[in-house]
């Protein structure tokens, strides 16, 4: 192990992505990015369709085949150790990052069998997928804390990026628990992006223009934005709802939305596309209840327009009071409160909020959790979460 701070080769696991993923896709090739600013080394293995080798502006990736998961609408995981295992002992890492707390959880082992310092970042509440599951009430709490003790045990350190996600890991007593933020692109996502004629493709002049932002897939609960919108035009509000992202649930979505003014947009693969949608929109609805940081919603924010989000989250710690947190039954009425206010002095209060999350902070925090030096200027750093 290269006890240095300089220089690191840094591998980085991640199951349950694919080219069609959100936030966790966007975390990864930000990270990356940076990480290659700031002089190291980022490898990055996920699953795929077929094997590839490849250098990007996020640093080498390796993608492994693997498995369609069932009912996941396309995602993939990397089973088993017999390939993982020789090719992580190949690469030679200096440390490890590992974004899945379940299916890679035996590299925390390998890792230390190795002597190299690890990192698991926790990206989803387990206590929350749990509940969404099924698994609710004391037996639920029991589970998610012998999870997450195996977790916290297995790795040198748990990187958690609000309060919220830390709580599920403060409450077992983890003692390597590292909080860091995630970030947000302020360029790409800007308010400048607002574009008069996309706002009049979908909805003219007199009309709310709400945008919602995610997977559909069941812990996103897309229903709930389909539901707002449903109340919003039974109170005499002329809203209309774009839905942008794709997954299992959209079928089921079609049907809920029937006869309402909804738009499937899909997946969008630009960037600045999505930037220009949500800069367009007057508010944008993130209706997931175990969110464990939000990027697009942060996204909505940087590009000046408030979001409303479910209070069971950990939303209302990223937006502030650049947004209305609600249960999800009442996300109408927090989409109301939002229109109350002056339209010039809630996109301004999103755009602040957003600055306190760029993506060169973010970076140095988690560099810092691996025990990284942080030694790039701001410009590269920049220049790299672009």
């Amino acid at each position: 192990m290269d006890d240095g701070a300089a220089g690191l080769r840094i591998v980085r696991l991640a199951n349950f992505v694919m080219p069609t993923s959100g936030g966790l896709r966007t975390a990864l090739r930000c990270l990356g990015a940076g990480y290659l600013a700031h002089g190291h080394e980022p490898v990055l293995i996920v699953p795929g369709e077929r094997y590839r080798d490849e250098e990007t502006p996020q640093g080498r990736v390796i993608t492994l085949p693997g498995p369609r998961v069932p009912m996941t609408g396309g995602y993939r995981v990397v089973l088993g150790r017999r390939v993982l295992a020789p090719l992580l002992d190949r690469l030679a890492p200096d440390r490890l990052e590992v974004s899945d707390r379940t299916t890679l959880r035996w590299t925390g082992r390998w890792a230390r069998d190795a002597g190299v310092r690890s990192v698991m970042v926790s990206h989803e509440s387990l206590a929350g997928l749990l509940r969404i599951s099924g698994l609710r009430g004391p037996a639920g709490r029991r589970a998610a804390d012998a999870l997450n003790a195996r977790s916290a045990a297995a790795y040198d350190t748990v990187v958690c990026t609000t309060a919220w996600a830390a709580e599920e890991f403060a409450r077992i007593g983890a003692t390597n628990l590292v909080r860091a933020p995630l970030g947000v692109d302020l360029t790409t996502f800007h308010p400048d992006r607002h574009d008069p004629a996309v706002r009049q493709r979908y909805a003219d002049q007199r009309e709310v223009l709400l945008v919602t932002c995610t997977r559909l897939s069941p812990e996103k609960r897309p229903e709930l934005a389909v539901d707002a919108l449903a109340a919003l035009r039974r109170a005499g509000v002329p809203a209309r709802l774009l839905i942008l992202g794709d997954g299992p649930r959209r079928p089921m979505l079609e049907q809920r939305a029937a006869g309402l003014p909804v738009t499937f947009v899909g997946f969008l693969p630009d960037q600045a596309a999505v930037a220009t949608v949500l800069a367009t929109a007057d508010v944008v609805i993130a209706p997931g209840p175990v969110e464990t940081f939000g990027l697009a919603a942060l996204e909505a924010l940087a590009c000046g327009t408030p979001v409303v989000v479910n209070e069971a989250s950990a939303l209302p710690e990223v937006v502030g009071d650049a947004g209305v947190a609600a249960p999800g039954r009442d996300l109408a009425a927090a989409v109301r409160d939002l229109l109350g206010r002056d339209p010039r002095a809630r996109r301004v209060r999103a755009r602040r909020r957003a600055e306190r999350f760029g993506w060169p902070e973010a970076t140095a925090g988690f560099l810092r959790a691996h025990g990284a030096a942080v030694t790039a200027g701001r410009a590269r750093a920049d220049a790299g979460a672009a």
